[in-house]
């Protein structure tokens, strides 16, 4: 099997399935497409509860189910790979868009930002954290 190529700049490259059940969530989506699971070992030290999700027959990660415990509402969202989520934020605001939270800078984790944009949909930016 070849390696897939790294996704583009400026392309989906992640989704995310937020719920207060992630286990709910997670035995749906295994049970009905045969996707699979494991924890994020970094979300997890820091008290997360994140799923990496790989589809059956592949091992590349595409996604993750995020466990809410309630604190926001559930969603599912495309995440755009981007070079600068900061200036990404700066651009979406310029634009006519909203930052709902943006995290840039955490030692070891990747810099993201949650998005409206101008009819109020929510999406994901981020860079993956530095190797």
């Amino acid at each position: 099997m070849t390696t897939p190529a790294a996704p583009a700049v400026n392309t989906v490259a992640w989704f995310e399935i937020a719920s207060d059940d992630p286990d709910g969530v997670q035995r749906f989506y295994g049970d009905l497409f045969g996707w699979r699971f494991r924890t994020a070992e970094d979300s997890a030290a820091v008290g997360m509860d994140y799923r990496l999700i790989s589809y059956d027959g592949d091992d590349e990660l595409r996604g993750g189910v995020f466990g809410t415990r309630g604190d926001m509402p559930g969603h599912a969202v495309f995440t755009v790979l981007v070079q600068d989520v900061a200036e990404t934020c700066r651009k979406v605001e310029a634009l006519g868009g909203k930052v709902l939270s943006q995290v840039v800078g955490i030692e070891g984790g990747p810099d993201f930002a949650y998005l409206h944009d101008t009819s109020g949909n929510l999406f994901g930016v981020f860079t993956p954290a530095a190797s």
